[in-house]
């Protein structure tokens, strides 16, 4: 969906969840994107992490560090647009698990911004309010729309 090189995610029928394996310096390391419901109705919440071996569930605070962030966050971006293509009408929200990894997310929007902005309206969350994206500022959470 993006002119990036990414990941190839499966995923079940109803694209609430995908998986993917990164391939990198430290060998295979299966991952794991699941968008949960929230209270607020159409509003979804991005999970991302690696997949405990024993549970089969996210763990968002495993550090990878297998060298392939660049793909990992663009097959990330993929699978956004793939659940906002399917349900355009839901909303996604995302905050990392860590300020790191938050900033990893605004990274990955940055990189991708001109595929982003033409499909998605972007806010970022910065001193208790929402506003419109802007690059470079180092928001606590972002939510993306359809256009």
């Amino acid at each position: 969906m993006i002119d990036k090189e990414v990941y190839k995610l499966s995923t079940k029928n109803d694209f609430y969840g995908f998986e993917f394996v990164s391939e990198g310096t430290k060998g295979k390391i299966e991952k794991v994107i699941i968008f949960g419901e929230t209270p607020v109705e159409n509003l979804y919440n991005l999970g991302f992490g690696d997949k405990d071996i024993l549970t089969g569930e996210i763990d968002d605070l495993a550090v990878s560090d297998n060298g392939d962030t660049d793909k990992v966050l663009a097959t990330v971006v993929d699978a956004v647009l793939l659940f906002t293509e399917k349900y355009p009408h839901f909303s996604v929200f995302a905050e990392g698990s860590t300020p790191s990894r938050t900033r990893l997310y605004r990274m990955g929007i940055q990189r991708y911004w001109e595929e982003i902005e033409n499909l998605f309206e972007v806010w970022g969350f910065f001193q208790e309010e929402w506003e419109e994206f802007i690059p470079n500022r180092n928001y606590q959470a972002f939510l993306v729309k359809r256009k």
